[in-house]
This record gives C-alpha cells, structure tokens and sequence, in this order.
C-alpha cells in the first residue's frame, strides 16, 4: 500500500518540485522561437551580478556545520572525478582520443547544478538544496575553468592552463566566496533582516528564473545534427550511472546530512551542464575531427535536459520517503 501511494504522489512531486523550474525553460524556450533574443547579455547578468549575489548570501547565512560542508565539497571533487575516468574509459574503448574524449567526459561528469539544480533542489529541499546546489557551482567552476580549460586545449598548451587560472581569479563567484569567507570570519555579516542582505536576496532570488529563461534559450538555438546515436553511451553514463556514482561517493565521505545527501545525488542526476559546450566552442581545436566537441556536447545537454527529467522526479520521491540520504 505504501509503495502505490508513493507511485500515486510521484505526479504531486513532478508539480510541485519540476515543473515550476522546467515551465520557466519553456517560457525561454518559446520565447526563442518567436524572437530572436541575444542571451549574452543575460548571461552577463547571470555571472557578474545575480549568481556572485546568490553564493555571497547563501555561504554567510548557511546553517550546515562545517564538516558537512567539507564532507559536501569532498563528494563533489570526488563524484566529478570518478565519473570522468570512467567517461574517458568507455570513450577510449570506442577509440575516442583527444578533446572530444575529454568534452564527453566533462558532459557525463558536471550536472547543470546552477540553471537547473539551484531552483530544483531549491523547490524540492528549501535553503539546504539551494546552498548545496550553489556550493557545486563553485566546484565545478574551478575544476572546469582550470583542468577543464587545461585538458580541451590541444597538447596541453602551458598558455591555456595559465589563461584557465586567470579566468579563475576573474570569475566574481570565486570572489563571492572569498567576500564570504572573510565577512564570516571577521564578524562583518550584515544583519540578515537589514537592507544589504535583503538587496543582495532580492538579486541572488532573481538568479533562478533568469538561469532557467537561459537554459530555455540555448535549447531552442541547440543543432542537433547527426550526433545523437554518436552520443548514447555519454548521455546513458549521465543518466543511470551518475546517480549511483554520487550516492555511492557520498556514503563514502559519510557527507552525514540526509538533506544534503539527498540534495547532491539529485543534482549529479540532473543534465549535463552548459559550461562545458561554452568552453569547447572556444577550446577545443577538432576542425578535422568528424563530430565537432561542440555539437557532442551540445547533443548531450538536450538529451539528458529530457532524460533527466523523470530520474530527478523519482529522486526526489525516494528522498521524501527517506531511502535516500
């Protein structure tokens, strides 16, 4: 009797915890469709002021001790890790080398914890989702703009690897943290209920639907081509392994927090992330290559954006029956 009022609550779950974030996709979706809509300018917002907004406020009002969050931050290095080795493993027995090897396991490794997971886990787990989303962005921001950028450039160029660390030092949400780390040690928090913190909510609150009209937009301009069937075994990596991959990881470290347990396996489930595509369309040097890194990775984001959806769901209901986490 349990497990079909569990069955019965699943559409509940997709309502109240999916759709909300997914309908706003679709608005930008849409919107792509009937006008032409420059999105760099958004994703400028985005990156420079809305998501530094969202980590300073978050990471100065986080409630989880310590150890849970370096137990959360370990999970994290260690599930992107492990879930790129094996992508580049199952890449190098179909004889994939070289940065279209490396752009697949990117894809298959970094969830899209920023336009999806933060209002997913925001919806779905409240404050501790959204600060465990919010502090896998800032994982994947370093790992991906350091050995990311290091590993798609071709022959593993000193320059770039120097150009990925320079990009680090210019991101505002690496600076956010540090802001957020000295504000906290120093005892300079703003009052939670005084004008900054509510100006600096009022911005980071604004990030979630401006990342989803974001994501809705690329989608819309994505080209699939021909790359879907060259593209299976990344997006079947993505979707039913990396689950098992995070909640193995995170037992592991023993993260401790149900909550945030819950909150990062139902992120590493989500789609591939963006980030990847953007920095292969300026990295990866595969002119001759008969699948550019780009459309691969591209291909894979749509597929797992649909895949993922009914995976996060069941996800999500497992966590409110307490079997995961």
């Amino acid at each position: 009797m349990q497990a079909l009022d569990a069955i019965g609550s699943l559409p509940s779950i997709f309502l109240s915890s999916v759709a909300p974030p997914l309908s706003i996709a679709v608005v930008g979706y849409l919107l792509g469709r009937v006008r032409e809509v420059d999105t760099d300018g958004l994703s400028a917002a985005a990156i420079y002021v809305l998501l530094p907004a969202l980590v300073f406020e978050t990471l100065v009002t986080l409630t989880a001790d310590l150890e849970t969050v370096t137990a959360a931050v370990a999970a994290m290095v260690g599930f992107t890790f492990a879930m790129g080795v094996l992508a580049l493993g199952v890449g190098r027995l179909r004889g994939r080398n070289g940065p279209v090897a490396y752009g697949a396991a990117m894809a298959a490794a970094v969830p899209n914890a920023g336009n999806f997971g933060i209002p997913v886990t925001s919806f779905a787990f409240g404050a501790v989702g959204r600060s465990t989303a919010v502090l896998f962005v800032l994982v994947q921001n370093v790992l991906l703009h350091t050995l990311g950028i290091y590993l798609l450039s071709t022959g593993g160029d000193g320059d770039a690897y120097v150009d990925g660390l320079r990009r680090v030092l210019t991101q505002p949400v690496v600076w956010a943290l540090v802001a957020a780390g000295l504000a906290t040690a120093l005892g300079l928090v703003p009052p939670e209920d005084g004008t900054a913190m509510e100006t600096l909510r009022l911005l980071g609150n604004a990030s979630i639907p401006v990342f989803l009209l974001i994501l809705g937009l690329q989608v819309e301009s994505m080209d699939l081509a021909a790359t879907v069937r060259e593209t299976l075994p990344t997006v079947g990596l993505k979707l039913f392994v990396a689950p098992v991959v995070a909640l193995a990881v995170a037992l592991l470290v023993n993260v401790g927090d149900p909550t945030v347990t819950a909150a990062f396996v139902v992120l590493a489930a989500g789609p591939a992330a963006v980030t990847p595509l953007v920095l292969s369309v300026e990295f990866a040097d595969d002119d001759d290559a008969p699948v550019s890194t780009a459309d691969y990775v591209g291909t894979v984001v749509f597929l797992t954006i649909i895949g993922s959806l009914p995976i996060v769901t069941g996800l999500i209901l497992l966590a409110e029956l307490g079997v995961l986490g």
